[in-house]
C-alpha cells in the first residue's frame, strides 16, 4: 500500500512538473508583466513585505490571449522561412560573404524600446538616467546624473552606477533566443560622448554550466567634443571580468551564445552625464589578425 501511495505521488508531481513545461511557453508571452513581478527576488532592506498572495497580481484575459497567440503563431511562421532560407534568413552564400552588420541603430522610439535602462535606485541609490531621441531623431541620447551617496540602509557599500542594455532576443512562444556574431571580429560602434569612460558589456549564455554567467567588458574612454568618434574594438580586447580573469585561449567569447549588450558607467564621479550612439554595428575585419590583446607569460619558463 505505501509503494503504491508513493508512486502515484511521484506521477503526479512528475505530471505537474511536464504540464509546467508545456504550459510555460504558451502562457508566458501572456503573463509576462505579471511573472516577472512574482519571481523578482530583490527587497530593499527594511522594507516591508507585499501583503498580496502572487495569484492576486495575474491579469487573465481571454481576449488578450488570443491576439497573443496570433502574435506568437506569425513570429513562428517567420522564423520557419528564415530557417529554410539560411542563416539570419539570408542565403548562405551571402553569409558567409558578410563583412558589416547594423545591430541597433536609433531613428524612432521603436528603436529605443529594443533597450533598457537602470540605476542604483534599484537598491536606494540617487542616481537618475533617462534615455530619448537625439537631435532630429538621429541618434539615442542616454543622459542623468551620477551619485556615488550610499543608501543608509546599513548592508549596501557601493553606489553610483547607471545602464543601459539591450532586450535579449526572444523567438516565438517565449523562447530563449542568441545573437550569433562568430561570423564578425569586431565591434563597431558610432558614438559622442562628454570625455567620461564607460564600459561595453557583453553578456553571454555559452553551453556549460560553469561559465553561465560569463560578463565580458571593454572600457570605452569618450574623448568628448562636438565630433562624433567611431570605434572599433575586437572581441579580444574584451576580458572576463565576471570570474575574475581575463579572456584567453581557455575562456574565449562564445560569439554564437551572446544574450545581451550593455553600456555601464561607474566612474566614482557625481555630476552630469551623456552619450549619445548613433549606431552598434559588427565588423569582419580581415586585416586584424590578433587573437589575444594581453600580454602572456609562460608558467614554467625554460632556463
Amino acid at each position: 500500500m505505501a509503494l503504491t501511495v508513493t508512486f502515484l505521488n511521484s506521477a503526479y508531481l512528475h505530471g505537474r512538473c511536464c504540464r509546467h513545461k508545456v504550459l510555460h511557453p504558451l502562457l508566458g508571452p501572456l503573463l509576462s508583466d505579471s511573472v516577472s513581478k512574482l519571481y523578482s527576488s530583490y527587497r530593499r532592506p527594511g522594507s516591508q513585505p507585499e501583503k498580496k498572495t502572487s495569484w492576486q497580481n495575474i491579469d487573465f484575459s481571454f481576449k488578450k490571449g488570443i491576439d497573443v497567440l496570433k502574435t506568437q503563431l506569425s513570429m513562428l511562421k517567420k522564423e520557419t522561412k528564415d530557417y529554410l532560407i539560411g542563416p539570419g534568413g539570408h542565403p548562405f552564400s551571402q553569409y558567409l560573404l558578410e563583412q558589416t552588420r547594423v545591430l541597433w541603430e536609433f531613428r524612432s522610439q521603436e528603436d529605443l524600446n529594443k533597450w533598457v535602462i537602470s540605476s542604483d535606485v534599484e537598491i536606494g541609490g540617487k542616481s537618475e538616467v533617462h534615455l530619448k531621441l537625439g537631435r532630429n531623431n538621429q541618434a539615442a541620447l542616454l543622459y542623468g546624473s551620477l551619485n556615488t551617496e550610499v543608501p543608509r540602509d546599513g548592508e549596501t557599500k557601493y553606489s553610483g552606477y547607471c545602464s543601459m542594455r539591450a532586450k535579449p532576443p526572444v523567438g516565438s512562444f517565449a523562447r530563449k533566443k542568441y545573437y550569433d556574431w562568430s561570423n564578425f571580429n569586431s565591434l563597431y560602434l558610432r558614438v559622442r560622448g562628454d570625455g567620461r569612460p564607460w564600459m561595453v558589456n557583453i553578456y553571454t549564455d555559452p553551453y556549460f554550466s560553469h561559465q553561465k554567467d560569463d560578463l565580458y567588458n571593454y572600457f570605452m574612454f569618450t574623448r568628448g567634443g562636438p565630433y562624433w568618434e567611431e570605434i572599433k574594438i575586437p572581441f579580444s580586447k574584451f576580458f572576463l571580468s565576471s570570474r575574475g580573469r581575463v579572456q584567453d585561449d581557455q575562456h574565449p567569447i562564445w560569439l554564437d551564445k551572446i544574450s545581451t549588450l550593455g553600456f555601464t558607467i561607474g566612474d566614482k564621479v557625481d555630476g552630469p552625464f551623456q552619450l549619445e550612439i548613433d549606431f552598434i554595428g559588427l565588423l569582419n575585419d580581415r586585416a586584424h589578425t590578433e587573437e589575444f590583446a594581453y600580454e602572456t607569460y609562460e608558467k614554467n619558463p625554460r632556463a
